[in-house]
């Protein structure tokens, strides 16, 4: 059944049979029709003194003429020695290496590797930065090709787009994917250190806080008359009673409560520190959250977003509910500000050590050494602290002068 020269018609009408049959084009090419119906362009050849057939792809997918040009480059290579079916082998090991080596898989592994000590902010923060800025650039290109010159060329394309602060993350997460290409042998050298000083230093960030008592007053004063939903009223007094981060705040879900302790207990998985870190509930703001749980408790968050009870509020919320009152949150009170507030206040007032103070903020204190060995959370002096800084809230908010700074003799 086979003929001296194919043609498109010849092709197009091969009916399948009970076998697979043949049809010739000449050169050892044919076109193998099977009993389903499927065709196939097959090459034999000769090499070595062995008999050999080479796959040249599927009709219709491969047309007559891309299977005529592939059967006389492999007769060119078979003309030079080259055995067509072991290059294919190497052609499909050297992608498969390059693709397993390439600056995107690198960097899809490293953040597989360390995410689970990362938060969820900081996991989807970081896989981001690569995704929208570096590897629609060079995700394709091999790792240890990668040069200095257009790493910098893609750190100051997000520079130059006003994004300084993300421009120096992305060079330092850079490195350490780079640095993780190290050790798994897939690169030689960090490269991002190479770019140290090639573009301006970072903005030193300050977020906007009121931290005079009569100002706070008036602030919090703003707070309790809002008039807004019962969970952003409640997270807005909230944010000012816990000092905690806004992203803890907004994030924080009903299992994490305990109402008869007043404890919450937020998991290391979700805190910037990455540890467990316990905060006390002042009566003031578990009279809140007892207030807000007949309407939010059945669900996960106890702030959850207005479209979906299943997500939490928008990480925008306080600070929209704070311009709303006519505060900017560049200059005066930002949502995160609360914790500079809370911390320059307690501070300030001489009553608490400030290794307390700092542990109910979720900061590390101390050197290293202290680090590993003081390992409590200070949870009696920190409940003080707590009841302490709602009392003062309260007082503050009814216009009495309450705090009282005590200054180094």
């Amino acid at each position: 059944m086979a003929t001296d020269k194919l043609t498109a018609v010849s092709i197009k009408q091969a009916k399948p049979a009970e076998k697979p049959y043949k049809l010739a084009d000449g050169g050892g090419m044919y076109l193998l029709v099977d009993a389903k119906g499927g065709k196939y362009w097959r090459l034999d050849y000769r090499f070595a003194e062995k008999r050999k057939t080479l796959a040249l792809g599927a009709y219709p997918e491969v047309s007559l003429e891309e299977a005529r040009k592939a059967r006389d480059k492999a007769r060119k290579d078979i003309r030079q020695d080259i055995d067509p079916s072991e290059q294919r082998k190497v052609s499909k090991l050297t992608a498969a290496h390059r693709a397993a080596n390439s600056f995107e898989a690198v960097a899809r592994e490293w953040h597989a590797e360390f995410s689970p000590t990362w938060t969820k902010h900081t996991q989807e923060k970081n896989l981001r930065i690569f995704v929208v800025y570096a590897f629609p650039w060079i995700g394709s290109r091999p790792i240890a090709g990668v040069t200095a010159p257009e790493l910098l060329a893609i750190i100051r394309r997000v520079k130059d787009l006003g994004y300084l602060d993300t421009a120096h993350r992305l060079r330092m997460t850079a490195g350490q994917v780079f640095r993780y290409g190290i050790s798994t042998g897939r690169c030689e050298r960090d490269i991002s250190a190479d770019l140290r000083g090639a573009i301006p230093p970072q903005r030193k960030k300050h977020y906007a806080a009121i931290t005079d008592p009569a100002e706070f007053g008036k602030l919090l004063r703003d707070i309790w008359a809002y008039q807004g939903s019962l969970i952003t009223c409640s997270a807005f007094r909230l944010s000012a009673l816990f000092g905690l981060r806004p992203g803890e705040v907004r994030n924080l879900e009903w299992s994490e409560v305990d109402l008869d302790t007043k404890l919450i207990r937020i998991p290391l998985g979700k805190m910037k520190a990455r540890r467990l870190h316990v905060v006390p509930l002042a009566d003031q703001a578990k009279e809140i959250l007892v207030d807000l749980k007949p309407l939010t408790g059945a669900g996960r968050y106890c702030f959850p977003g207005l479209q979906s009870r299943d997500r939490p509020m928008s990480e925008n919320t306080i600070n929209a509910a704070l311009r709303r009152l006519g505060y900017d949150t560049q200059s005066e009170q930002s949502a995160h500000g609360f914790r500079s507030s809370f911390s320059t206040l307690a501070h300030g007032s001489g009553l608490f050590r400030p290794e307390v103070v700092e542990v109910q903020l979720a900061h590390k204190h101390g050197d290293a050494v202290r680090l590993a060995y003081d390992r409590g959370d200070f949870l009696v002096e920190r409940r003080k602290l707590m009841a302490w800084w709602a009392g003062q809230c309260e007082q503050m908010r009814q216009g009495a002068e309450v705090i009282v700074i005590h200054q180094a003799a």
